[in-house]
């Protein structure tokens, strides 16, 4: 917003204000705080705290109902279960681009996806019970 209140006090046809001004619309609107249609200055200054909030990887993860809540989500994040396109991502407050929004998913590697590496506890389990069934097979 302070960027965008002292572009405008610049003139209209100003280089520097057409310039820095483009560049300000196009990032918000690449992030998904602004839309295509409301590409004007005007509106940067009416945007709001709970517009960049919504954007966070915290809130995208709970919004797509991967987590139950939005704690379960920060938790998740951070025990890198939660990956955005190709790229693990483990920072709760990751700025979620627009294009990039329906590419959360959980990790290829988590024990809570499909196709994931089994977890450690019943990793254990499993090597417990082969080696108890395997030594009652031997004693016989």
């Amino acid at each position: 917003r302070k960027a965008a209140r002292e572009l405008l006090t610049l003139e209209e046809k100003d280089p520097r204000r057409l310039f820095e001004g483009n560049a300000l619309l196009r990032r918000l609107v690449r992030i998904g705080v602004l839309t295509e249609e409301k590409m004007k200055l005007d509106y940067v200054l009416g945007l709001k705290i709970e517009n960049f909030l919504d954007r966070r990887l915290q809130t995208c993860v709970f919004k797509a109902g991967m987590a139950q809540s939005i704690h379960h989500a920060r938790v998740l994040i951070r025990q890198r279960h939660i990956r955005v396109r190709r790229q693990l991502v483990n920072i709760p407050s990751y700025i979620v681009r627009l294009d990039s929004q329906k590419h959360i998913d959980m990790s290829s590697r988590s024990p809570l996806s499909a196709g994931g590496r089994i977890g450690r506890v019943r990793r254990k389990n499993l090597k417990k019970k082969t080696n108890t069934g395997g030594g009652d097979d031997e004693d016989e």
